[in-house]
């Protein structure tokens, strides 16, 4: 995954190689002899930038919605660890003592070893182990009355939809692009600046800045396209905030 360095590096030299072709094609095509054909390449452009920017938003669009699902499901599943903590105080003293135990182990596992772990493309094993645990110790539970049923069903409901939103992160965590997209946003973004530089202009330094404006914007939304597409990697990505937050309700539970 890049960092914020290489992605700067990234738009940079994106607006160089834009602003090297302009300059190259002036000295193989000058502007005086493409200037009689404005009127199509006009066209041309207005089509293609249209459709292209159209593709480019949607993308965007698509991977911040992902981006926003992965944040929301990590702060889910922290919340259910809590919500399983609390569900469980009308346990059995044996179960309950170890789930509260077992719940402050999962959330310190979580903000030192699962998310830089997953910053790498990656997932700790620790977590797993916790988890078995954590079913092995409700499933253990000696219930006596309705009322330890009734926590024991409520707390078995805040596990199973924990593990749900665990998966989802796991999921997410290996989660990409298609390559064929990528392949139709870089060869889009190509042909989309290599037209803008065809028109034939009367002030090449306007038509430099113009060209050089272009790829910036262009490069830049592929680049924040690339970071945000790995939501738990890169110099954006979901922090371990709700399990945070999840350590210190916690720390304060009897």
């Amino acid at each position: 995954m890049l960092n914020s360095f290489q992605n700067t590096v990234i738009v940079i030299a994106t607006m160089l190689a834009a602003t090297g072709f302009l300059l190259l094609l002036q000295r193989l095509w000058p502007s005086k002899l493409r200037r009689q054909h404005n009127d199509l390449i006009g066209w041309h452009v207005s089509v293609l930038g249209s459709t292209y920017a159209v593709i480019l938003g949607f993308m965007l669009f698509a991977v911040w919605t992902n981006f926003q699902v992965a944040d929301a499901n990590a702060d889910s599943e922290a919340n259910c660890l809590v919500g399983l903590v609390r569900s469980s105080r009308a346990l059995p003293d044996p179960q309950r003592g170890q789930l509260l135990k077992l719940a402050v182990d999962y959330t310190n596992v979580m903000l030192t070893s699962e998310w830089p772990a997953m910053s790498r493309s990656e997932l700790s094993p620790a977590s797993r182990l916790l988890i078995r645990q954590l079913w092995a110790t409700l499933t253990s539970a000696e219930i006596r009355t309705m009322r330890e049923q009734s926590a024991l069903d409520h707390t078995l409901t805040e596990l199973t939809r924990m593990t749900e939103y665990r998966r989802l992160r796991q999921l997410q965590v290996k989660a990409d692009l298609p390559g064929i997209l990528w392949l139709v946003l870089i060869l889009g973004a190509t042909v989309t600046i290599m037209s803008a530089c065809l028109f034939g202009s009367f002030n090449l330094r306007l038509h430099l800045f113009q060209v050089m404006v272009l790829a910036f914007l262009i490069s830049s939304i592929l680049v924040a396209i690339g970071d945000i597409n790995h939501p738990f990697q890169g110099s954006v990505h979901v922090t371990p905030a709700g399990f945070e937050r999840a350590r210190f309700t916690l720390a304060e539970t009897p």
